[in-house]
C-alpha cells in the first residue's frame, strides 16, 4: 500500500489543481493520499470527491503553519469528519489569508528595498490564486527575468535569515494543535527533520498525535531516530512527500507518491483516523 499524506494544490503554494493532484496521485499507484494545503482548506472537498470519482481515498487535511520560541512549526491536521466546512474555522483561516496578503505585499517591498527586485504585487496576488505564499513570490520573481533559480531564491532572498523576510502571523503551536483537535483532527508534527534547535523533543512531545518520521528529505538515520522518538513520547507516526507539483527535479520538496513505508509504521495513525 503506498500512503501519501503531506501535498499540495494551487490553492496554496502547489500548481496542480486538486482535481488534477488526485489524478497525478492515481497515476502514481497512491492508495491513500491527503491534501494539506497551508492555512486552508479550500480545495479540500473537490479533491475528496474526485477521489470517490476515481476509487482513491483521499483524507481532508490542512497544514498549519505556527510559532514556538523563535522557530516556525507546521502541524499536518487530518479531518476525521467534514468538520473542516465549520464556519468557524473557515473564518479563522480566512483571517491567517489576510494575513499572508499583507505580508506577501511587504516581502515584495523588502525585495526592492534590499535586492532592487521589482514586482508588481498586484500581478503576484493574482497569480496565487489562493493563498499567498514565498513560492508565488520565487515564481514571479523568475517570471519577471531575473538570473536565479528556485533554489537560490529561497536559499537568499526568501529564506529566513534574508533581510526581505516577514514572519506569518503567530499562532503558538500548542494554540494550533488544540484548534485542530477541536475539530477533529488527527495531528502531526510536520517535517521535524527541518527542526535544527536543540529543543526538538520539547516540541515533539507537545500533544501531537504523531510525527512525521518518514518525510522525503529524511535519511535512514533520520527515520530510525523518528521511529524512536515516536516510541519515546508515545506517538504515531505519518509520512509525507511535501509535492508541491514542480516535478521530480524540485529539489526542495518530493514527488507524489515517492514514500515506500512499510505499513507497519502507518497502522496506528489509520487507527486514529478511523476511530
Amino acid at each position: 500500500m503506498k500512503i501519501d499524506l503531506h501535498t499540495h494544490s494551487n490553492k496554496s503554494d502547489g500548481i496542480l489543481s486538486p482535481k488534477e493532484l488526485v489524478h497525478l496521485a492515481k497515476n502514481q499507484g497512491v492508495d491513500i493520499l491527503a491534501l494539506t494545503d497551508h492555512d486552508t482548506v479550500a480545495g479540500v472537498t473537490e479533491a475528496v470527491e474526485e477521489g470517490k470519482n476515481i476509487n482513491l481515498r483521499v483524507i481532508p487535511g490542512i497544514e498549519l503553519s505556527t510559532q514556538y520560541r523563535e522557530s516556525t512549526v507546521h502541524i499536518l491536521g487530518y479531518f476525521t469528519d467534514e468538520s473542516y466546512k465549520d464556519e468557524n474555522l473557515i473564518n479563522f483561516l480566512k483571517d491567517l489569508e489576510l494575513h499572508r496578503i499583507s505580508r506577501g505585499k511587504k516581502i515584495v517591498e523588502n525585495l526592492k528595498t534590499y535586492f532592487d527586485i521589482d514586482l508588481d504585487f498586484e500581478k503576484v496576488l493574482k497569480e496565487s490564486k489562493g493563498v499567498l505564499a514565498r513560492p508565488h513570490i520565487a515564481k514571479a520573481i523568475i517570471d519577471a527575468g531575473y538570473n536565479y533559480t528556485f533554489d537560490k531564491i529561497f536559499d537568499k532572498l526568501l529564506g529566513n535569515n534574508s533581510p526581505a523576510y516577514v514572519p506569518n502571523k503567530k499562532v503558538s503551536t500548542l494554540e494550533g494543535i488544540n484548534l485542530l483537535k477541536k475539530y477533529g483532527c488527527v495531528t502531526s508534527f510536520a517535517h521535524p527533520v527541518l527542526i535544527k534547535k536543540h529543543y526538538l523533543e520539547e516540541i515533539a512531545n507537545l500533544p501531537f498525535d504523531c510525527l512525521e518520521g518518514f518525510y522525503y528529505k529524511n535519511s535512514s538515520g533520520d527515520e530510525r531516530r523518528f521511529i524512536n522518538l515516536s516510541k519515546k513520547s508515545n506517538k504515531g507516526l505519518t509520512c509525507g512527500s511535501d509535492f508541491h507539483g514542480h516535478g521530480k527535479g524540485d529539489t526542495k520538496h518530493g514527488y507524489v507518491g515517492c514514500m515506500n513505508v512499510p505499513l507497519e509504521y502507518i497502522s496506528s495513525f489509520l487507527e486514529m483516523l478511523d476511530k
